[in-house]
């Protein structure tokens, strides 16, 4: 049975429109009824304007401090890119290094969980203390808390190489580097771009901390100041703000991995 030569384009193009309408549709509904709950609970009678500002207040400091807010937001995407760059570039080379030296994996494995363990909250000073008030204990905080998922994501996915692969590039002759070079890295990228995604995330919450700790200027600090000066409308929009920070760092972490892997893609639309 043939088709129009409009067909095939048209029925593409409505395949896209429904696909991104179940994509973008229930997130957008479910943050609409958020708002609107929060609005409702703003408006009730016993709630404290100085404890929970409306999405309406909300949106009006946005507007009205918008400058401030986005002077404050470009110092701490800053530390944020250049962190998570930090955290990836170690990350690689520790997940690499632990999976083709057994002894350095079965040393540095159980110190890399053990230091998940320390509050951020208890180093964040001690960095402060020891590169002083700069970028550099910021970048530091940030590193430390995206290192992790970094490192044992792609160590993990390093792992974790169909072992029929290893047989082929063995029975090929291929030398270790060739074999992680050719197969195991390849393999690995979808499991490294799902623990950049999650560090991409936390690497906000890391420079607010390091901005907490001690900090003349970012996002961080005008939240705090706003707070320790009862200003909740701009406590609130800096919050929306660094929320959008980190849901756009996951989304690009996102559309990177549709780049670098894009086998994932099509396994997907054929699933």
């Amino acid at each position: 049975m043939s088709r129009s030569p409009s067909a095939g384009p048209d029925a593409r193009r409505g395949h896209r429109r429904r696909t991104t309408l179940r994509r973008v549709g229930p997130p957008a509904l479910l943050l609409a009824a958020a708002a609107a709950a929060w609005q409702g609970v703003a408006g009730l009678n016993g709630v404290d304007d100085l404890t929970l500002a409306s999405p309406a207040e909300t949106l009006a400091a946005l507007a009205r401090d918008l400058p401030l807010l986005l002077d404050a937001t470009r110092v701490t995407l800053l530390e944020v890119v250049l962190g998570l760059a930090i955290a990836v570039a170690l990350g690689a080379a520790a997940a690499v290094g632990m999976h083709l030296v057994r002894p350095l994996r079965e040393a540095a494995y159980p110190l890399l969980v053990a230091s998940q363990a320390i509050p951020i909250v208890v180093l964040a000073p001690l960095f402060v203390l020891a590169f002083d008030y700069g970028l550099a204990p910021k970048l530091a905080i940030v590193a430390l808390i995206c290192f992790f998922p970094v490192t044992v994501n792609l160590l993990d996915g390093l792992r974790s190489v169909e072992p029929d692969l290893l047989k082929l590039m063995r029975s090929l002759g291929a030398s270790r580097l060739a074999t992680l070079r050719r197969v195991e890295l390849p393999s690995a990228l979808p499991s490294f771009f799902s623990g950049l995604r999650v560090a991409a995330t936390v690497s906000v919450i890391g420079a607010v901390f390091g901005e907490w700790a001690g900090a003349d200027e970012g996002l961080g600090r005008l939240v705090l100041l706003a707070n320790n000066q009862l200003q909740t409308p701009r406590v609130y929009a800096g919050v929306v703000l660094l929320t959008l920070m980190a849901v756009g760092l996951f989304v690009l972490a996102g559309l990177l991995e549709r780049v670098a892997v894009p086998w994932r893609r099509r396994t997907e639309s054929t699933a």
